[in-house]
């Protein structure tokens, strides 16, 4: 290939379009991949190198940027929030309400009662205090802001005191540390990363804006440990006059579950309770929407009446605040815990699914797919960084096959089914599905085994 066999950039547009390598991507962005491809090209041969084609360059662009659009998937993993997924599938209702909130006027700040301006979101802090019990509730766009807002409004410039074995790191590389200073609060290290106590942080509360303590939601330290609980944490600041700050992460709003029947499950046995934190003297506590509660992506705080004004005054609360969607989406979430309709919401409702449910729909899965499949004893995760190192005991179905290529092939479809790769197998734990997906499953997996899967 040489310099005058590059195409015009309308020419490759065209080449792009008529051969269905555009994806029905808008002419806009074709026209950019494509003066890109050229552009690359060009300088390619120019520098004697032997690339491939504009159009392949093109082509394989446009694919990418195609998968890369945001749309639903079937998530067969078995891990119930997955991050990399969305975390939480919300209610029917929730949804609903986010789309009728979207696509037309709300009254997201105007009080219908008084006609006047109201403030945002007084229907979810409703809601929120009722079932935490809290004073007062605050609601902003995701846990990480609930942290940033609290320690820029109570301890920027002084001094806040934390678990050296609490200073983590989430996803993506955020490190709490790096959080902390970014408000301007002062990070006063106690105890070990293994061992922690009420001493500890007695020795320099005085004078201290703030004490913190997080939960290890995405992790477990093992072994000689001591932790103090949330009660000694609490007496140690309040004879100091400082505030607790609680971030337990995952959001299980009760530990006692009351919508479960019978006991608590084992594998909530070391998850914090929001109600429970607050009981055992916390002034705040901080969770996200989208995990263990089962909705939207939001950042919640609850606690003391006066600390949630001083929050909700601050700057920065005004630039984390929870989109009119989102809220929608809560708002209805939150209600059908209000209303015990707990089980109804996907993520509870997939948590609970029973052995023998469970095992009739595998079963029904491998008999109508043709693919070598067996039934297996195996674990679901709760997922999203909730309840490390904790398993859902379940049944999945296990296909002998090319794995790699089918669970690829698997991925490249118009609605994508997302299984996992164990032993060997490919393995769909149908239990992060809804039963409403598993013809599209066994669907997908027809299909592809026909490819040669």
């Amino acid at each position: 290939m040489s310099l005058r066999d590059l195409p015009g950039v309308d020419t490759l547009c065209t080449t792009l379009t008529t051969s269905q390598t555009a994806h029905d991507l808008p002419a806009m962005v074709i026209t950019d991949v494509a003066r890109r491809a050229i552009e690359r090209t060009r300088a390619a041969l120019i520098a004697g190198e032997d690339p491939p084609s504009a159009e392949t360059t093109a082509a394989n662009e446009l694919a990418q940027l195609a998968q890369s659009a945001t749309r639903p998937v079937i998530n067969a993993t078995g891990v119930l929030l997955h991050t990399n997924l969305g975390r939480a599938a919300v209610h029917p209702r929730a949804a609903e309400a986010a789309a009728a909130t979207l696509r037309s006027s709300s009254n997201l700040e105007f009080d219908l009662a008084t006609q006047h301006r109201g403030g945002r979101s007084s229907y979810g802090k409703s809601l929120l205090t009722a079932l935490t019990g809290a004073e007062a509730a605050l609601i902003v766009n995701n846990n990480a802001a609930a942290l940033f807002l609290t320690l820029a409004a109570l301890s920027s410039g002084h001094r806040t005191v934390v678990s050296r074995g609490e200073l983590i790191e989430i996803g993506g590389s955020f490190r709490l540390p790096e959080l902390m200073a970014a408000t301007g609060a002062i990070i006063d290290e106690v105890g070990t990363t293994n061992r922690t106590r009420k001493g500890d942080y007695e020795r320099v509360l005085m004078g201290a804006a703030l004490a913190l303590k997080v939960h290890p939601s995405n992790y477990q330290v093992a072994g000689f440990t001591e932790e103090a609980s949330w009660a000694e944490v609490a007496d140690a600041a309040h004879a100091h006059g400082v505030p607790l700050a609680a971030d337990v992460g995952s959001g299980l709003l009760d530990a006692t579950v009351p919508w479960i029947p019978g006991p608590p499950p084992k594998w909530l046995t070391n998850e914090p309770g929001v109600r429970q934190t607050l009981e055992d003297g916390a002034d705040l506590v901080l969770f996200s929407g989208d995990k263990l509660i089962g909705g939207p992506q939001a950042g919640i705080i609850v606690g003391t009446r006066d600390l949630i004004v001083r929050l909700s005054k601050h700057p920065i609360a005004r630039s984390v605040r929870i989109s009119a969607g989102a809220l929608a989406a809560l708002e209805t979430t939150l209600a059908l815990y209000a209303n015990d309709q707990t089980l109804e919401i996907p993520f509870w409702r997939q948590a609970t699914a029973q052995r023998d449910e469970l095992a009739q729909r595998h079963q029904l899965l491998i008999d109508s797919v043709p693919l070598e499949g067996t039934l297996i004893e195996t674990e679901s995760v709760p997922g999203a960084g909730t309840v490390p190192g904790a398993g859902i005991p379940t049944v999945a179905a296990a296909f002998t096959c090319d794995i790699d290529r089918t669970w690829a092939d698997l991925l490249q479809r118009r609605l994508p089914v997302v299984t996992r790769r164990q032993d060997g197998r490919l393995v769909v734990d149908l239990r992060s599905t809804d039963r409403d997906t598993d013809q599209l499953v066994a669907e997908a997996l027809t299909e592809v085994a026909g490819t040669g899967g």
